[in-house]
Formats: C-alpha cells, structure tokens, sequence
C-alpha cells in the first residue's frame, strides 16, 4: 500500500514538472529538467533527482500565482496550512519539539497544546507497567474514557497534567540520590551523581541598560570536597559599560532523560540563584591581582576579573556551596530565587550550657587543588563568650600549639581564559560546612577570600615570621582566620581560627533567648 501511495505521487510531480512554463522565465534556455534534475534536493526516482535554480522557482512562483497559494521562497508557509493538517504533523513530535513548536506563535502555541495529542503522550508514559503480555480490560476502558472526554477539559489541560507529573517524578527519583549524607559534612553523598543525572548546569545572564541580555554557558566545572566552582570565559563579552547587572541561574532540561542532548535548542528550565549588581564593581570590592587581571568578589560566592589595561571582562567564577545546591539550581524561577522551607525551631533542653556538640568542616583550595581540608569536633561556646551581639566557637587556639596546622602547597586564586591562565597569590576560596548538635547544617558559605598582612597580636606566644589573616563575613556570622608565614619552610600555619555567630540566628533556630 505505501508504494502504491509513493507510485501515485510520483505521477503526481511529474505531471507538474511537465507542465509548460510561461515565457520569460529563468533556466528553461540554459537546461533541461532532465540536466537541472542532477542539483536537487528531492529523487523522482532511483537516481533522478527534482530540478531547482532559477527555473524552479519560477516555476514555483507560477503555480502560487495560478493556485492562489502564497509565496515563501519556493514552499508554502507552514502557518497557511489548515488546522487539522498541523494538528496530524504535530501528532509526529516528541515532547520536546510539541514544545518547541509552541513558542513560534500563538497558533501554534494552541495547537501543540491539542488536549488529544497530550493525553496519548500521557497515557504512553505514565501507564501501569506490567510484566505479562494481558492488558487489564479495566485499563482498556480508562483509556478510551479519557479519550473521549479529552475534548471536555480546557485547552491544555492533559499538557499541564503531564508536565505536572514528570516534574514531580524528577523531583522525588533526586530525592531519592540525594537522601544518603556524609558522615564528616553532613552533606548529600551523591551530589555529583544527582547533578549529572539531572543534566543540571549554569548560566550567567548579563543584562545592559538598554535591556538587552547576553547569556554566557558555563565553559569549565570543577568539584570540590563541599562546593562546585563555575567559570566563564570568553572573547566576546559585552562592554562592561553597557552591563548593569548579572543573573546566575540554574538551567535544567524540562525532561530527564535529555540532558545529553544539546542544551541551547532543547526546553529548558531556568532557577535564579543570586542577582548582583555590576556597579558593586569598586575598590572597596577589589581583593587582588596579577599583571594581567584584576580581581573583585560579589557576595555571595562570585569573583570578576577585569584585564587591567582595558578594564573589561575577563573571566567570571561562581562558588557554589552544596547545601541546597541542587534545590536552589532546579526549583526556583526565572525571576525569583528557591527560599528553603522556614525552619522550625528546635527546643534547646539545657541553653545555659550554651552551644555545645558542634561540628565544623573547612576547605581551603583554588583550581581543584586543596590546600587545607579539615574537620573538627565537639566545639562549645557558653554564655561567657557572648561579644556584641556574637557567640564566639573557638577552633583552633592561638596559644595551643598542638592545634597549629600547616596549609599544604601553594596559596593561590587560579584562573583561566581562552587565550592567559594566570594565579592570584593574595586570595584563595574557603568553603565552610558547620553542623549543629542534631546534625543539621547551621551555617555554610563558599567564597573568596583575601589574605592580608595584620599587627601581631601582643598578649600571645612570638612565632618567627609575618603574620597574615583572612576575614569572612555575612549575615549570619564572621570568619576569623590568623597565620603565620614561616620562610624557612615556605608554608602557612594557622594559628588562631574562631568563627562568630550570630545571636539573631541561634535565637531563630533553637528558640532561645541569648
């Protein structure tokens, strides 16, 4: 039967292509079909091919002008087609395209949401799998229900259902992945595993004030022992002039099983992280250099370099700490950023001891390359070390010696462009993991830090070599870090580490009073 349909269309074009052609029109002096047939895209038969050129598309514009079709080059306009001829061409589709094919307009963002196309796809995806040949008749019946009451529902209906439901699935099979935690970080054991499972990855949109926006695909990604460092670089960024703020999102495929696919021309999902402000771009923000790049940190977690000599675009690195990272990259919206659950507090059986139980775990590395990595235990702070609106939680004691440690290898920010790679001596990224008494995580933060020169402290023990410190600060507390260089060695040691929290945030989170 289909070669008998190939057979009548086959007929078909010929008789077109016999027909005579009006005078003055292009190519039927210089060839024959026979001669043309050789360049074109389409066969009449085993080895012959459709003429094309000038006088195809005179011939084109011939039949258009006689059959009062309308012109686009040399085919008809798919949107002159009728309704149901489209609807039986998008039944063909797979979901993605269905969705692509929705964006060209608002026909055919009607059309290819057809509530009888979307119950199909909808049936064939969720139905009950079973392990035997013998379909339910029950099953049966459902099916040819919904079938027919498909016309009942609102436009798009079965198409929200499905959508629904597949996002539901992918949600609860990263639940699943995700569930296992580290017995040191207290964070998911399978971050990476979830992240690739997911196709989930990242993008920087820059937007100038004239509301044009540039989209930047992350370009190199590396994994860390509790965060994942984003970069990107280019030869093309806009001028810096133009820009006046910079979007991180989250970008997900809309479907799980397609995040081998490429990502620019598949439906996607776009989380808002973070919204930064390029103007924040200042002194005041700078936290070193090289001879070719000049570094600054956004909070939270972003480092922009800028070329020295032509103060534009660089490089742009995002710190991403895994505490709800795959939460905080899939489940918030383009425009507003995922807020966690509100927390409910826990009751604090015994607060006059204070804080006590507590778990910390610190990494310190640039380019993949870690040069501390540890974790401690059984830290405590009582109502004694209460200091302006702070709970003190020592570390690392500057006047115990046995708790001094060294930082392995070099100190460096590294960085990478298409064309220069280059390392920042003065600055590093620190990612900071601490756990309450039950476990939980209470504060966590991944971001760049500068090591600068500071006065020795004048009531402790002397250490030959100059001392340096690292400060971090946010809305939920302060990092205080003291080392000390010793040359003879070539290495840092860290002296004194005390992290400050805040009494608003203990407050909230065990229901006390401090």
């Amino acid at each position: 039967m289909a070669t008998g349909r190939g057979r009548l269309l086959q007929l078909q074009w010929q008789c077109l292509v016999a027909r005579p052609q009006p005078h003055g029109c292009f190519g039927s002096a210089f060839r024959s079909p026979g001669a043309a047939a050789g360049r074109a895209g389409f066969r009449t038969r085993p080895g012959a091919m459709l003429p094309e050129g000038p006088a195809a598309l005179s011939r084109c514009a011939w039949q258009d002008k006689a059959y009062g079709r309308p012109r686009a080059g040399c085919s008809a306009s798919l949107d002159s087609l009728p309704s149901e001829v489209l609807l039986k061409i998008l039944s063909y589709l797979d979901v993605a395209a269905l969705l692509c094919a929705g964006c060209v307009n608002r026909r055919f963002y009607h059309l290819a949401s057809d509530n009888f196309i979307w119950i199909r796809i909808y049936s064939a995806a969720f139905s009950p799998k079973r392990s035997h040949w013998r379909v339910d008749p029950a099953e049966k019946t459902d099916l040819s229900v919904n079938l027919l009451s498909a016309g009942d529902k609102e436009a798009g209906y079965w198409k929200k259902e499905y959508l629904t439901k597949q996002i539901a699935s992918v949600k609860a099979a990263l639940a699943r992945v995700l569930k296992p935690l580290h017995p040191h970080t207290g964070l998911p054991l399978k971050t990476k595993e979830a992240l690739r499972m997911s196709g989930l990855g990242w993008v920087i949109i820059l937007r100038g004030d004239d509301g044009r926006e540039h989209t930047m695909e992350h370009a190199h990604l590396s994994f860390n022992d509790s965060s994942v460092t984003v970069a990107w670089h280019s030869k093309a960024w806009p001028p810096l002039a133009t820009l006046s703020t910079l979007d991180l999102c989250g970008v997900t495929p809309v479907f799980l099983g397609q995040s081998r696919t490429p990502t620019r021309i598949r439906p996607r999902w776009h989380s808002l992280i973070t919204k930064y402000q390029l103007s924040q771009l200042s002194e005041f923000s700078a936290v070193g250099g090289d001879r070719l790049t000049r570094v600054f940190c956004l909070p939270p977690g972003l480092v922009v370099g800028l070329w020295k000599r032509e103060k534009e675009l660089a490089f742009v690195m995002a710190n991403l700490h895994l505490h709800l990272l795959v939460e905080r990259s899939m489940l918030g919206s383009p425009v507003v950023p995922y807020e966690p659950p509100p927390h409910a507090p826990v009751s604090d059986d015994s607060p006059e001891r204070g804080l006590h139980g507590y778990r910390l775990h610190v990494d310190m590395h640039s380019g993949g390359v870690s040069c501390l990595c540890g974790s401690f235990r059984n830290l405590s702070a009582n109502k004694g070390c209460l200091e302006n609106e702070y709970m003190k939680l020592s570390v690392i004691s500057f006047k115990n010696n046995t708790e001094h440690l060294p930082l392995i290898g070099k100190v460096g920010l590294s960085w990478k462009t298409n064309s220069f790679d280059g390392c920042i001596k003065s600055c590093s990224i620190i990612d900071l993991t601490l756990l309450e008494e039950y476990g939980k995580p209470f504060w966590c933060f991944s971001s760049p830090v500068c090591v600068r020169c500071c006065p020795r402290p004048s009531d402790g023990p002397h250490f030959l070599g100059e001392a340096y410190c690292v400060d971090y600060s946010d809305s939920e507390g302060r990092l205080h870090m003291e080392l000390v260089w010793i040359e003879d060695t070539e290495e840092y040691f860290i002296v004194s580490l005390a992290l400050y929290l805040r009494l608003a945030k203990i407050n909230q989170w065990f229901g006390t009073k401090y």
